[in-house]
């Protein structure tokens, strides 16, 4: 039982972290001059070394522990609105925090003012005139975003013309996008029969959305408010046409952002229904969906002189090789474990292009038995986890996709999703190491071993769900 004053001390226990964060991110974060390649024992030995790590390391204790405190007590939604905001405001005037992707929107924006499309070259091709500031492994490969954000990249480098006020106004977007996300969860969450007080707490007081959305920033703020307030407006308004023919256009916008939100198109157009769900009712009120989120993609597309070549794109993120991906932490154990007997195996490539078959075998699966069943939003949910688990590479600030919608579409009873977003705060150092990166043992196989026990715990509870219930079964004469 919460007392009077533990809401008080849980709202000024975050502000404290997410100072420490800001500080930890003005003495070592992703500093345009800082050094590109490090790793932690270079952080430690470096400037402030042992400072930046123990500022972050109880920066993210203390955000980390007031979120988790209050996951289920939180006093009203003006109460976790006023202290979300409190949480970001550090964070506002940080340095960017845990990424240097933030350089590279702008480099990416700067070719595409300059005439270059980035799915065709990469921002080494111009050249970018911050290309010192971009990981060497993102400078020869193309865009992996939308079209939409390409056309706002280079609006905001042709309207500020300065890294510095390029890397502001990206904030501000993605300060935008939480704003966005804060005004429709509670619509989405009172349709979905959940506290709007707890979906915005456990949405946006996550330390990762204070930590990589704002601090990062991040172009994912931006897609997941615009995701949501599609959601919300198809959720609120089945039935009517036009209504979800302009939710469906939302939706095309977060896709035209970041491509992965095109996985909740086809369970947002069972969501859009009205009555029982049958082949003429999905045909009559889910097509504006569909017809508006595809409409929005292929037409931001052609308007901006693109083409799909951000399809490409998706792929490079692969260059990147840490545990945090299932698949690619599968690879690495087998090739771990071949050379416990003398063989050298590359099973990455192997793993990942499983990882891809199964993710749409299980996304069809996955559909057909949101058809069954009254929930479909949290399918959508659930279908973004997907997304993120059996992707070949997994950052933590992925994770704020699936946790947004679950938080307003999740039963109570389900915590899992929030247990996963809090382990994946401590991932990334304030410059943006990886701790992943330089754990390879014992990180991989710790994740295998978690793969295959989360994957016999839902072969179980699926065999247990189809079994038939000895109550309604008693008594039941016996098949001649």
């Amino acid at each position: 039982m919460l007392t009077v004053d533990q809401p008080r001390l849980t709202r000024w226990t975050g502000l404290a972290g997410s100072l420490l964060l800001a500080l930890a991110a003005w003495l070592g974060g992703a500093l345009r001059d800082s050094p590109l390649r490090t790793n932690p024992v270079k952080i430690w030995q470096g400037p402030n070394g042992p400072l930046v790590i123990a500022l972050w390391l109880v920066g993210t204790a203390l955000l980390a522990w007031a979120w988790w405190r209050l996951r289920d007590a939180v006093p009203s939604t003006r109460w976790a609105l006023v202290t979300i905001g409190l949480w970001l405001l550090p964070m506002l005037f940080a340095a960017p925090f845990g990424s240097r992707d933030v350089y590279a929107y702008a480099c990416q924006g700067a070719s595409y003012g300059a005439g270059i499309s980035p799915y065709e070259q990469g921002v080494s091709a111009l050249p970018c005139p911050w290309l010192d500031t971009i990981s060497f492994i993102w400078r020869d490969t193309p865009a992996p975003y939308g079209p939409l954000f390409v056309v706002i990249a280079g609006a905001v480098v042709k309207v500020t013309g300065s890294l510095t006020a390029s890397i502001v106004l990206f904030r501000v977007m993605a300060l935008a996008g939480v704003v966005l996300t804060a005004y429709a969860l509670p619509v989405l969450a009172r349709r979905c029969g959940v506290a709007p007080q707890r979906a915005l707490w456990l949405a946006l007081a996550c330390p990762l959305v204070v930590m990589h959305v704002v601090g990062g920033p991040h172009n994912d703020g931006l897609m997941v408010g615009v995701l949501v307030a599609g959601l919300a407006v198809v959720a609120s308004r089945p039935g009517r046409r036009w209504a979800l023919l302009g939710g469906g256009v939302l939706i095309g916008l977060a896709c035209a952002i970041k491509m992965t939100a095109v996985v909740v198109v086809p369970f947002a157009a069972l969501a859009a229904i009205a009555g029982p769900v049958g082949l003429r009712s999905l045909i009559r009120d889910g097509w504006p969906v569909v017809v508006g989120a595809v409409g929005t993609v292929v037409g931001v597309t052609y308007a901006a002189g693109l083409d799909f070549g951000w399809v490409g794109g998706l792929s490079e993120g692969g260059v990147a090789i840490a545990w945090t991906s299932p698949p690619t932490a599968v690879g690495q154990t087998v090739g771990m474990v071949a050379r416990l007997f003398g063989a050298h195996i590359d099973a990455l490539p192997v793993t990942r292009g499983i990882a891809v078959v199964l993710l749409a075998v299980l996304l069809v699966l996955l559909w057909f038995r949101a058809l069954r069943r009254p929930d479909p939003l949290y399918q959508a949910g659930i279908a973004l986890v997907l997304t993120v688990v059996l992707s070949p590479v997994v950052h933590p600030w992925y994770w704020v996709w699936p946790l947004t919608v679950l938080a307003a579409t999740a039963p109570v009873r389900h915590r899992w999703y929030v247990v996963v977003a809090l382990v994946a705060s401590f991932l990334i150092l304030p410059d943006g190491t990886g701790l992943a990166r330089y754990t390879k043992m014992p990180g991989a196989p710790l994740m295998t071993a978690l793969l295959i026990w989360v994957v016999v715990r839902l072969v179980r509870s699926a065999r247990a769900d189809r079994r038939p219930d000895p109550e309604l079964t008693a008594g039941r004469p016996a098949s001649p």
